[in-house]
């Protein structure tokens, strides 16, 4: 119940006259009393607010993903949902809503109503698909608000083991000395995968040649065969191969070396900068309430401390994404400014 405690307000001395033309009356109200009424007024305004927060979410709450059941976005909105689900006590269902390199799902969640109750599972696309489409229905720093981030999930940068480079130093070497010979396989144009190895070469000039693929798994059956000579791919969709030594990690993707595998250098060690991943976070329409968007960011926090959430990512190469709306927000415009910037240099886009 809302009320407003005019009793804390302080008792001033001065008097204002306010014409009241009703009856041919004039009353004098004590600038207290009119003090009172104005918070009384603002309270009212703001009651249904603050009511609405406290019982969110009164019905299931949709979380969207753009990709199938499975992979690892899936994955990640799974875990969340779950945790979501028994910590505010209704259903965070997962729905795949497939297509257009996700921009289904985020056009979808772009023209819900801003209530909460449908929310994007966000990941490296959608940072990448602000530059590479040209004709999006909508703007997606603009029409999708940060609520919170889940995880970055760096990428191995795997070679055959008959490629003739053991680090990502005679990678380079061999390839600025063999133009466009290299042949890199990517899970499909315009991908996390992609423009990592465009961020390659824009950092260090060499060319390879793009052969994108239907998804990671037919990427890296190639890459077994020798087929394509590397694979910026998901930790845990080749850490088998580079276990049983029939794929070949020279490096990881991620600022700092993994603590589960530190004796995989990073890229950046070799090539100073360069920082590369696929990342998930939950987004949802702009003009969610701040206190649904505040209650939805404190239970995804604490779920990145639980020991077995985190041991969860961690399992899946990747590192929690622990950060408030705003810390997101500007995460998700530096990504998004970033992938753009090595878009437009590859030429690369879809119309």
């Amino acid at each position: 119940m809302c009320v407003t405690a005019c009793s804390r307000v302080p008792k001033p001395t001065i008097l204002v006259r306010i014409a009241v033309h009703a009856e041919g009356n004039v009353m004098a109200i004590h600038r207290r009393e009119l003090l009172c009424l104005a918070a009384a007024t603002a309270a009212v305004a703001t009651c249904p607010q603050f009511a609405w927060a406290e019982t969110y979410p009164s019905r299931p709450v949709r979380i969207l993903v753009g990709y199938a059941a499975g992979g690892g976005v899936d994955i990640a909105a799974r875990l969340i949902g779950q945790w979501l689900s028994e910590r505010l006590q209704q259903q965070f269902v997962v729905e795949n809503r497939t297509g257009a390199a996700t921009n289904i799902a985020t056009e979808a969640v772009v023209r819900a109503p801003p209530d909460g109750y449908t929310l994007l599972l966000v990941n490296a696309a959608n940072a990448i698909n602000a530059t590479y489409y040209e004709s999006l229905s909508f703007n997606f720093i603009r029409d999708i608000a940060p609520v919170a981030g889940i995880g970055r999930f760096p990428y191995f940068m795997a070679v055959n083991p008959a490629f003739p480079a053991n680090n990502v130093r005679e990678f380079i070497a061999y390839a600025k000395a063999n133009p466009r010979k290299v042949n890199m396989g990517t899970g499909g144009a315009g991908g996390p995968d992609h423009a990592s190895g465009e961020l390659l070469q824009l950092m260090t000039g060499i060319q390879m040649t793009h052969v994108p693929y239907r998804g990671t798994t037919p990427a890296l059956t190639d890459l077994l065969s020798g087929q394509v000579q590397m694979v910026f791919c998901t930790i845990p969709s080749a850490i088998q191969y580079v276990k049983a030594g029939t794929l070949r990690a020279i490096a990881v993707t991620s600022a700092t070396r993994l603590e589960s595998m530190s004796e995989i250098p990073t890229v950046g060690e070799t090539v100073p900068g360069f920082e590369s991943a696929q990342w998930y976070g939950v987004g949802a329409p702009t003009g969610t309430p701040a206190a649904i968007v505040a209650t939805l960011n404190k239970e995804i926090r604490a779920a990145l401390t639980d020991p077995k959430i985190k041991a969860r990512i961690e399992d899946l190469g990747g590192i929690p994404l622990s950060m408030s709306p705003e810390e997101f927000g500007n995460f998700l415009a530096n990504e998004t400014e970033k992938m753009g910037t090595v878009i437009k240099a590859a030429g690369i886009s879809v119309k």
